[in-house]
């Protein structure tokens, strides 16, 4: 006895897709949309044929959660492609109100040996960026996988605007000293003032980020110019005493940093400071 197997038909494979729980765009190397589902449409503000669309609808735009543009949809594309996987939070907005925030995972394919894009679309929840290990449990602050991702759209804005992006990585020396005099629980708290302290005296379009055990990092986008004042900022903030169960322990810390045009990858960026920082 034979048994032929047969594809699913083509309106069950829509019906299946249009029921996942889950938000799912298919786009192009250039980032077009090539197909999405229901509810995808539904998460950003658009009806589903609005999705296909190479406009969008008057006043409707999306940004990352810090209010910053995002780089076009070509450029996403491109750096996906390059890089690998990318998770951004989005932002979606109706003439400048914020409508709905929605965590965005890119994938690279090769479908037919064509280059694609998966994109699956999730509602922003109060737990979504803590189990992702986006945001960092002790401090509340960006984690390495958010900040690798917050500088490499700093760094596509900067060479399609013309801009420089500094790098900024805080290693925090006395930490050893704290745990062993007063426990671990004081060290915790120890970096969670001085995560704080960076978060508030900072500008609010600068990303601040718990780097490592006890390490910061800062993410700053200026016009021009050295990234000089910006570290100079930062090693202020962080060096300012701090109280400590009943004592003012006042952190050592080392401050290095890097500026640069966009040139140069995420990745390279990341290690010249890192380098520095080692030395």
């Amino acid at each position: 006895m034979r048994t032929v197997q047969t594809a699913p038909t083509r309106p069950v494979w829509e019906e299946l897709v249009a029921e996942l729980p889950v938000g799912v765009l298919l786009m192009d190397a250039v980032g077009n949309v090539l197909a999405g589902n229901r509810l995808a449409a539904d998460l950003l503000g658009l009806r589903q044929e609005d999705l296909l669309s190479s406009g969008r609808p008057v006043g409707w735009d999306v940004q990352d959660d810090s209010g910053a543009p995002l780089p076009s949809r070509a450029e996403l594309a491109g750096q996906v492609l390059r890089t690998g996987a990318l998770t951004i939070p989005l932002v979606v907005t109706r003439h400048g109100r914020r409508q709905a925030q929605v965590w965005a995972e890119y994938h690279p394919l090769v479908i037919r040996g064509e280059q694609r894009l998966l994109v699956l679309l999730q509602p922003v929840t109060v737990d979504v960026p803590h189990s992702r290990g986006l945001l960092d449990p002790l401090t509340g602050l960006p984690g390495r996988a958010l900040l690798h991702d917050r500088l490499d759209q700093a760094l596509a804005r900067a060479r399609t605007h013309g801009t420089v992006v500094t790098l900024v990585l805080v290693d925090v020396h006395k930490m050893a000293a704290v745990n062993a005099e007063h426990g671990f629980q004081r060290g915790d708290e120890l970096l969670a003032v001085l995560g704080g302290r960076l978060r508030e005296g900072l500008r609010e379009d600068y990303t601040v980020a718990r780097y490592g055990g006890d390490e910061f990092a800062v993410v700053a986008e200026h016009s021009c110019g050295s990234g000089e004042a910006v570290a100079e900022r930062v090693r202020e903030l962080a060096g300012r005493a701090v109280r400590v169960g009943s004592s003012r322990v006042r952190p050592g810390v080392r401050v290095c940093w890097v500026t640069s045009d966009g040139a140069a990858p995420m990745h390279a960026v990341i290690a010249h400071v890192e380098e520095r920082l080692r030395r």
